[in-house]
Protein backbone atom coordinates (compact mmCIF):
# COMPACT_ATOMS: atom_id res chain seq x y z
CA UNK A 1 0.00 0.00 0.00
CA UNK A 2 1.16 3.51 -0.78
CA UNK A 3 1.24 6.00 1.67
CA UNK A 4 -0.18 9.53 1.20
CA UNK A 5 0.97 12.81 2.58
CA UNK A 6 -2.31 14.07 3.87
CA UNK A 7 -5.37 12.18 5.90
CA UNK A 8 -7.45 14.49 2.72
CA UNK A 9 -5.70 12.72 -0.03
CA UNK A 10 -7.42 9.13 1.24
CA UNK A 11 -10.93 8.32 0.72
CA UNK A 12 -13.00 6.29 2.90
CA UNK A 13 -12.55 3.41 2.23
CA UNK A 14 -8.96 3.54 1.33
CA UNK A 15 -8.17 4.78 5.03
CA UNK A 16 -10.38 1.55 6.03
CA UNK A 17 -7.63 -0.41 3.93
CA UNK A 18 -4.74 1.44 5.43
CA UNK A 19 -6.48 0.48 9.39
CA UNK A 20 -6.84 -3.48 7.71
CA UNK A 21 -2.57 -3.42 7.25
CA UNK A 22 -2.31 -1.95 10.55
CA UNK A 23 -4.07 -4.41 11.93
CA UNK A 24 -2.73 -7.20 10.13
CA UNK A 25 0.79 -6.13 11.04
CA UNK A 26 -0.01 -6.26 14.66
CA UNK A 27 -0.33 -10.08 14.07
CA UNK A 28 3.37 -10.08 12.48
CA UNK A 29 6.45 -11.54 14.83
CA UNK A 30 8.40 -8.10 14.40
CA UNK A 31 7.67 -4.81 14.84
CA UNK A 32 9.56 -3.60 11.80
CA UNK A 33 7.32 -2.42 9.36
CA UNK A 34 4.23 -1.85 12.15
CA UNK A 35 5.74 1.03 13.97
CA UNK A 36 6.51 3.08 10.85
CA UNK A 37 2.92 2.80 10.08
CA UNK A 38 1.88 3.69 14.06
CA UNK A 39 4.07 6.89 13.21
CA UNK A 40 2.09 7.62 10.43
CA UNK A 41 -1.39 7.02 11.40
CA UNK A 42 -0.36 9.41 14.58
CA UNK A 43 1.18 11.94 11.98
CA UNK A 44 -1.86 11.82 9.93
CA UNK A 45 -4.96 11.92 11.68
CA UNK A 46 -3.31 14.11 14.38
CA UNK A 47 -5.62 12.57 16.88
CA UNK A 48 -4.59 13.35 20.75
CA UNK A 49 -4.85 10.02 21.98
CA UNK A 50 -2.93 8.81 18.90
CA UNK A 51 -2.50 4.68 18.78
CA UNK A 52 -4.90 4.13 22.11
CA UNK A 53 -7.70 3.92 19.39
CA UNK A 54 -6.73 0.80 18.04
CA UNK A 55 -5.01 -0.87 21.51
CA UNK A 56 -7.27 0.74 23.94
CA UNK A 57 -10.86 1.59 22.36
CA UNK A 58 -13.63 2.63 24.64
CA UNK A 59 -15.84 -0.47 23.26
CA UNK A 60 -15.52 -3.14 20.79
CA UNK A 61 -16.98 -1.71 17.93
CA UNK A 62 -14.79 1.10 18.69
CA UNK A 63 -12.14 -0.67 18.11
CA UNK A 64 -12.57 -2.16 14.52
CA UNK A 65 -11.05 0.10 11.49
CA UNK A 66 -14.98 1.47 10.91
CA UNK A 67 -14.82 2.56 14.31
CA UNK A 68 -11.62 4.04 14.51
CA UNK A 69 -12.27 5.68 11.15
CA UNK A 70 -15.64 7.08 12.58
CA UNK A 71 -14.51 8.53 15.61
CA UNK A 72 -11.32 10.21 13.81
CA UNK A 73 -13.48 11.92 11.45
CA UNK A 74 -16.01 12.88 13.89
CA UNK A 75 -13.02 14.57 16.10
CA UNK A 76 -11.32 16.02 12.76
CA UNK A 77 -14.83 17.85 11.91
CA UNK A 78 -15.07 18.74 15.94
CA UNK A 79 -11.94 20.70 15.07
CA UNK A 80 -12.51 22.08 11.73
CA UNK A 81 -9.48 20.11 10.13
CA UNK A 82 -9.81 18.74 6.46
CA UNK A 83 -10.70 15.31 6.82
CA UNK A 84 -11.57 12.45 3.91
CA UNK A 85 -11.61 13.39 0.21
CA UNK A 86 -14.97 11.85 -1.25
CA UNK A 87 -15.26 8.81 -3.24
CA UNK A 88 -15.34 8.78 -6.73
Amino acid sequence: MKLKENISDYTESEFIDFLRVIFSENESDTDETLDPLLEYFEKITEYPDGTDLIYYPETESDGTPEGILNIIKEWRESQELPCFKKSK
